[in-house]
């Protein structure tokens, strides 16, 4: 399984951006696709998640409300649309995916994209 994502950019607080994670030698049968962040100096956090088969969707307290993950079944894509962006969204975006249902834990996580940088100016 090979991702990539991209989307990534400088947006002023306030603003919006969509970062994109189109995955390739997907697994047969069920598998999850969440988005990763870090921060310097931080440790990766947990952001959304979503099944590919019944896309069901979770998310982290802290982007409730303003981020929404989606996927495109066609296009083998992910999508994290982040609405109402804040400084302290500045990160490294990473998608990754897992057979099976979906963790919080990065650990869990068996394929990796690289990451995509949100900068978000005050």
């Amino acid at each position: 399984v090979q991702l990539q994502a991209s989307g990534g950019g400088l947006v002023q607080a306030g603003g919006s951006l969509r970062l994109s994670c189109e995955v390739s030698g997907r697994p047969f049968g069920n598998y999850a696709i969440s988005w990763f962040r870090q921060a310097p100096g931080k440790e990766r956090e947990f952001v959304a998640a979503i099944g590919w088969s019944a896309g069901t969707t979770d998310y982290a307290d802290s982007v409730m409300g303003r981020f929404t993950i989606s996927r495109d079944v066609a296009k083998n894509t992910v999508y994290l649309q982040m609405n109402k962006l804040s400084p302290e969204d500045t990160a490294a975006y990473y998608c990754a995916a897992k057979r099976g249902d979906y963790y919080t834990d990065s650990y869990r996580y068996d394929y990796w994209g690289q990451g995509t940088q949100v900068t978000v100016s005050s």
